[in-house]
């Protein structure tokens, strides 16, 4: 309970825990007084008797403002549960449901979000009728709007991390990942807000009461207290006072609560629940050709736009074989990314994914529901921001244990321990210790090695590591470089390295895919790239990259112009506007990917002509 520990915690602690157990005990021990009817005391003012003076019948209004805490609290709780319950599905519905049911969803928030609460309350309140039902769930109605539009954009900022993608890489189903890796990101401000609605559903709900559409006599609470008080106000102004005073401490009570409760869960921890057991992954289905492992044919990725789809990625083709090193360059924008994105399918919509052959491991990927198991144990992806690639509220080990866990089948412990061994494996030094730590307490080159070593909880055949060293100093950069290496040689695990460093590939790679403007331009050997280079392009990227015998009296050398907009390819070669070979031909029409010499593959129609680079 560290929330309990600071001045503001402790207060809102103790004010809100008088309020709960005043809500419990006073009508127990004041029920009575409370409604003991005296026609000879009608209408008192303040007394040594009646603190707060009586009613048009006697009553004394103390004691009911003081049984009326029960169900006034009652009320403003279940108001704010529905509301939060109904705020976190219509938040989460594209998680839960998919992008086109999101969509739907997020626009009928967005339109409840328009109305003002309390013109919903009431048009709620008109519709479920007179009384505290309806006054309950027209107030839990009418918060659910603004609760939903916070949950979805905090679901929409943490499902966009890399950490959220690995998860999806590894098999984890729509609602364990709500559960375990978003919810426990967000769960401060939606805490925090939940409190201050039950602090508003108090007022709001005494508001209804006082209108008379609220709780109905003889029942009473703080707003029908206030209501019977009001006609008297200026000759006794103490049987207003009183509910008055009741709503705004415990509201006051809840928000500064809420507001300490909230300081405190950032550094929560989940308790870990032992899973359900889960059988072992089918084996994988044959490949029709066994020195294939990845085959991409005609690759197109697309998203809607203004002007019609927009296609970043374009006919890429290429294949990988077992054991293979093979690096993709470009510069940004260029496609890399969302290839590599598509491989593993995580384009969600409204994104779309075609191709002509989309294969891994001999199974086709587009369209096969049964590839998530198949992508889970033998498909690694090492994401490029190591501080997003982990969910910050949960230690690594257990991260790296839900692997072993979803595909198979292992117990809590037996899990942990594989993924101890894992970060072993991947040198992580006090392994056991390390993977009790959260992600924060790793560096940047540490957290790369643990993603690292995730990848490894299965048996992977591939793994795709996109920009793995950009976040890194030089000397981890090295480290993780060889890390991979040395995993290649030690499983025969196929490395795709997606990188705007062409150097790094080289170092790396067996071979190396160039892309621009969404398509490979040139495929060649990483030990011909100096000397083998048939594409301006490609050239042009390692002539910008300096090395010792760089003059440094010159200023480095620039890829002039800007890269191509996906949204507007232009007609014929795409780096036609920047090249200097270029002709009415490059212009006119777009040059095909066709093979060259030794296996190369180049698209360009003067790649004969191109001298050696330098």
């Amino acid at each position: 309970m560290k929330w309990l520990r600071g001045p503001v915690g402790a207060s809102a602690a103790t004010v809100l825990l008088g309020v709960l157990v005043l809500a419990v005990l006073a009508p127990i021990l004041w029920a009575d007084k409370a409604n003991a009817v005296n026609t000879t005391e009608i209408l008192r003012g303040s007394s040594a008797a009646h603190p707060m003076g009586t009613d048009n019948l006697g009553r004394d209004i103390f004691f009911r403002v003081l049984v009326a805490t029960r169900l006034s609290v009652e009320l403003a709780l279940a108001a704010t549960a529905i509301g939060v319950l109904a705020g976190l599905l219509l938040g989460t519905a594209t998680v839960l449901a998919g992008a086109r049911v999101g969509r739907f969803v997020n626009a009928v928030v967005n339109i409840a979000v328009a109305f003002p609460g309390l013109l919903l309350a009431l048009f709620f309140a008109v519709i479920f009728g007179v009384g505290a039902t309806g006054g309950v769930l027209a107030i839990g109605l009418a918060i659910a709007p603004g609760f939903a539009r916070l949950t979805q954009t905090l679901v929409a900022t943490v499902t966009g991390l890399d950490f959220v993608a690995a998860a999806r890489i590894a098999g984890v189903n729509r609602f364990r990942l709500l559960v375990r890796h978003v919810l426990p990101n967000i769960g401060e401000p939606l805490v925090v807000n939940a409190t201050i609605s039950a602090g508003g559903a108090l007022l709001a709900f005494a508001g209804l009461s006082f209108l008379g559409l609220g709780v109905q006599a003889p029942a009473y609470d703080w707003g029908r207290l206030l209501g019977e008080g009001l006609g008297a106000l200026y000759i006794h102004p103490a049987a207003a006072l009183a509910p008055t005073l009741a709503v705004v401490v415990a509201g006051l009570a809840f928000n500064l609560a809420g507001e300490a409760i909230a300081k405190s869960l950032g550094q929560r921890t989940p308790t870990v629940h032992r899973g359900r057991s889960v059988p072992p992954p089918p084996p994988e289905a044959p490949s029709t050709d066994p020195g294939r492992l990845l085959v991409v044919d005609d690759l197109r990725v697309s998203f809607p736009g203004a002007g019609g789809p927009v296609t970043p990625v374009r006919g890429v083709s290429f294949s990988l074989r077992h054991g293979e090193s093979v690096g993709v360059v470009g510069e940004s924008g260029s496609g890399k990314s969302l290839t590599a994105l598509a491989i593993a399918q995580l384009i969600e919509e409204p994104g779309r994914v075609q191709a002509g052959r989309l294969e891994f491991l001999g199974v086709p990927l587009l369209g096969n529901r049964a590839n998530r198991r198949l992508l889970g144990t033998s498909f690694a992806m090492v994401f490029q921001d190591p501080m997003t690639s982990f969910n910050p509220t949960q230690r690594i080990g257990r991260q790296l244990a839900e692997v072993a866990r979803q595909h198979h089948g292992m117990g809590p412990r037996r899990a942990f321990t594989r993924a101890v061994d894992r970060l072993r494996a991947v040198r992580v030094p006090g392994a056991a210790r390390r993977a009790r730590q959260f992600p924060h307490e790793f560096s940047g080159g540490m957290r790369q090695r643990a993603m690292i070593g995730m990848g490894l909880m299965g048996n992977p055949a591939l793994i795709v590591a996109d920009e793995p060293t950009t976040a890194l100093d030089v000397t981890v950069q090295r480290q993780v470089l060889r890390l991979l290496r040395d995993v290649r040689a030690a499983d025969d695990v196929a490395i795709l390295l997606i990188s705007h460093d062409i150097s790094v590939v080289r170092q790396v790679c067996d071979r190396v895919l160039v892309m621009y403007a969404g398509r490979i331009v040139e495929d060649l050997p990483a030990a011909g790239l100096r000397t083998g280079a048939r594409h301006p392009y490609t050239r042009a990227l390692l002539a910008a990259v300096p090395d010792m015998t760089t003059d440094r009296a010159e200023p480095l050398a620039i890829i002039p112009g800007r890269p191509a907009d996906p949204a507007h390819p232009p007609t014929g070669c795409a780096f036609a506007p920047r090249c200097t070979y270029a002709t009415e031909q490059c212009t006119a029409t777009e040059p095909p990917l066709e093979p060259a010499e030794d296996g190369r593959r180049v698209a360009c129609w003067h790649a004969a002509l191109v001298g050696e680079p330098r």
